[in-house]
């Protein structure tokens, strides 16, 4: 076939589904098996819906097949890799800090869409209120450029305060954190994300993290 037309060979649905099974019934993940098989049961599906569609030269709605396919692979290869079972994560409580009313608004809005419970304060004078005052969140992001009281300062602050001894904060800057006099470490912040921020990124790393601070040494 020419090099810019697909080719899909007739028993590439089975094969790919007995290689994705077998890795599914090798994994630790034993949980998670029966939504493992929903997503093979879903990709397999659709590499049959493609093989029709490239038949009958409907190539745009192949097309389309083939992305939500590669998508659904994806995704049971990055649950099968991790040896994890796929069921949701507890909610954390996370305080962001941001001065930006948008941005604070959209931030919070996809870390609450990825799992997490968001407060918010506007700068550190009402970070440090919001601290004094309630439960204790499992991670704060910080901003570092804000009026009244800002990312440094509110970070001495804290770490001052042994009753925030075991508390996580995530420093987010368009800087460096030796532009701004930061350090990453027990006196200054946990991990520095690096404006502008990619939030798929940024949740991942954060699921990371509290997941390895709550594994037992």
């Amino acid at each position: 076939a020419p090099s810019d037309v697909r080719v899909l060979r007739h028993e590439l649905a089975e094969k790919l589904g007995e290689i994705v099974a077998a890795k599914a019934e090798s994994s630790e993940s034993a949980i998670s098996n029966h939504q493992l098989r929903n997503r093979l049961n879903r990709a397999t599906l659709g590499l049959h819906l493609l093989q029709r569609q490239l038949e009958v030269g409907a190539q745009q709605d192949a097309d389309a097949t083939l992305d939500k396919v590669l998508r659904e692979f994806q995704s049971l290869d990055e649950v099968l890799a991790s040896g994890k079972s796929s069921v949701p994560r507890p909610r954390r409580r996370a305080l962001l800090v941001e001065d930006d009313a948008n941005e604070s608004e959209l931030l919070a809005g996809f870390l609450r869409m990825s799992g997490f419970d968001v407060d918010t304060a506007c700068d550190g004078c009402d970070a440090l209120g919001y601290l004094a005052e309630s439960k204790q969140p499992d991670i704060v992001l910080l901003d570092m450029q804000m009026p009244c009281c800002d990312g440094p300062t509110t970070i001495s602050a804290i770490r001052e305060n042994p009753k925030f001894g075991d508390l996580r904060v995530f420093g987010v800057s368009g800087r460096e954190p030796a532009e701004v006099g930061v350090t990453i470490g027990p006196e200054g912040v946990n991990r520095w994300f690096r404006k502008p921020i990619n939030p798929q990124s940024l949740v991942r790393q954060l699921h990371r993290d509290l997941e390895l601070a709550a594994s037992p040494t």
